[in-house]
């Protein structure tokens, strides 16, 4: 063994012994600290819960274990996780009276503590994918979730200058926010956003003097409006916008009949692969994570009303259908309640003459919401709607009811009428109030009527991959085209696209497709590399 070898693995061995120290020196102050805090336990339920989460931020001397290794760029977990923690948001300042620059000195951002950017870098590289195509010269406004973070960077790394927003008040992960400050993104953003916060974001990451995006990339819309009310003449070099929401496309579709879309537009929502895997597959499993971090519910024998079947809604029944949840929907759309009468019929014959008394086919029952209200344990909306659950049907509502969207508008809840003096609001845990009427009823509202997987728990990054994939195509698509090609009009994403992105993932699967041969491609009048529907075709 030569002593090259013996020497590094000294020096490894070394790393260790004073990691397993460092982490030693935090958990004995961490105890430490619990214990001086037993004697002020005169606390409600909701302190108690924030103080099982901050009770580590609180900490101060925990700063003193980071020695000088550890200011390296790449620190160990247990150091990373202090520092992060050490400056968390019990700072209850607002971000915009803070003075913050990233260490290059740059301060054209916004966000809660650019010292937490390490912490999130690392999850970033979780999520971490990559797409190739080439975006150099194009210039981004974008307002999106935070979880698409590795869109944003794979779109600096690829040539484009990006500016960036969230589309969402909940949905900032504060880490995150600050790695892309740290690495110079202009980031406007933070969890827990007011209103007031919300739009004066969009304007800081629309309003820079010598800079003009030629591009948009939003997510519900807000971006657009705010730039077509405030900043119009941006659309003169603008070639176009992606829109990934079923709200935001919709007002793209309101400008374009009215005739007051000034650039081409592509709608990613109605993409085939963002319909099924975003919107069916991302909120079967992330309505279920939702609600079981907000309340800690069991849904065996619940009865809950969805509100909305299109894809969103699908997803949440099929998952609360399987964990033993009674569920019915609501439905606008006579094609899907026709669909769905059709599953109940065949449930129903399944029922009379299987022996076994047991069936294995979907059947929902289509109420109207006035009719179930009183009986509902659980209410989630998801029709990108507006007033779909109103203030009378909330006074209307039993005790202890569950209330919640999975829609992208805010607007679906009524909530703006529960603020009324005479309803008390009570903070349980974030993003989880009791509204409670004069006689002591109360229901749980959920992130205040605004979306559930976005501001209470996460989206799978496998998800996320394919709809920022289908972003970027679509992007690059706008910013390429040939003059003409796309006029001032919603344009959905084109077939071969859709496919090439499914196309890309299928490896995770260890899938294999099957090639079409020269006759066979022939007789079906297809080309053997697709597309292989047209676009009228619904999967």
């Amino acid at each position: 063994m030569t002593d090259a070898v013996v020497d590094g693995k000294l020096e490894a061995v070394k790393q260790a012994t004073k990691y397993v120290k460092e982490t030693e020196n935090v958990a004995e102050k961490y105890s430490a600290m619990t214990v001086s805090k037993n004697s002020d336990m005169n606390m409600n339920v909701g302190e108690l819960q924030s103080a099982a989460f901050t009770a580590v931020p609180t900490l101060k001397p925990i700063k003193k274990v980071r020695s000088k290794a550890q200011s390296t760029p790449r620190q160990s977990l247990a150091s990373s996780i202090s520092a992060s923690y050490s400056d968390s948001s019990d700072d209850e300042t607002s971000p915009r009276d803070k003075a913050q620059a990233n260490s290059k000195g740059s301060s054209d951002f916004c966000v809660k503590n650019v010292k937490q950017a390490e912490f999130g870098r690392r999850e970033i590289e979780i999520a971490e994918q990559g797409v190739e195509s080439p975006l150099s010269g194009i210039y981004f406004l974008a307002s999106a979730v935070f979880a698409s973070t590795v869109l944003i960077e794979t779109l600096v790394a690829l040539g484009a200058q990006c500016r960036w927003t969230a589309c969402n008040i909940y949905s900032t992960q504060n880490e995150v926010a600050a790695a892309l400050a740290e690495t110079g993104v202009p980031v406007f953003a933070w969890k827990g956003e007011s209103e007031d916060d919300f739009w004066w974001c969009i304007d800081r990451c629309v309003n820079k003097e010598g800079w003009q995006p030629n591009m948009i990339l939003d997510d519900g819309g807000d971006l657009t409006h705010w730039v077509y009310k405030k900043y119009p003449s941006v659309f003169k070099k603008a070639q176009g916008i992606v829109e990934e929401s079923v709200t935001g496309v919709h007002r793209l579709y309101q400008l374009s009949k009215a005739g007051k879309l000034c650039v081409p537009a592509m709608n990613v929502n109605d993409s085939v692969t963002k319909q099924k895997f975003d919107n069916l597959y991302c909120c079967r499993e992330s309505i279920l994570d939702g609600l079981k971090r907000t309340t800690d519910v069991m849904f065996g024998g619940k009865q809950v009303v969805v509100c909305g079947y299109g894809e969103v809604g699908k997803g949440c029944c099929s998952a609360l259908k399987a964990m033993g949840a009674i569920v019915c929907i609501t439905e606008i759309d006579p094609i899907w309640r026709h669909f769905t009468l059709l599953k109940i019929c065949i449930y129903l014959y399944f029922l009379q003459y299987n022996s076994g008394g047991r069936n294995d086919m979907d059947g929902f029952r289509v109420v109207k919401l006035n009719e179930v209200i009183r009986q509902m344990d659980i209410v989630i909306t998801c029709t990108g709607n507006k007033n779909v659950v109103t203030r009378d049907q909330l006074d209307r509502i039993k005790n202890g009811c569950i209330v919640c969207n999975m829609g992208h508008s805010n607007t679906e809840i009524d909530v703006a009428s529960l603020r009324s003096p005479e309803l008390t609001w009570e903070r349980v845990r974030s993003q989880v109030d009791h509204v409670i009427w004069p006689d002591g009823k109360r229901i749980i509202l959920l992130a205040e009527g605004r979306l559930l997987n976005l501001s209470c728990s996460t989206v799978p990054t496998f998800v996320l991959s394919i709809t920022a994939t289908t972003q970027a195509l679509a992007l690059i698509e706008l910013f390429n085209a040939p003059e003409g090609r796309y006029k001032q009009d919603v344009y959905l994403l084109p077939k071969k696209m859709d496919e090439y992105v499914a196309s890309l993932h299928m490896p995770n699967f260890d899938a294999h497709l099957t090639e079409l041969s020269d006759e066979q491609a022939k007789y079906m009048g297809l080309n053997k590399n697709g597309p292989f529907k047209p676009n009228y075709y619904r999967y």
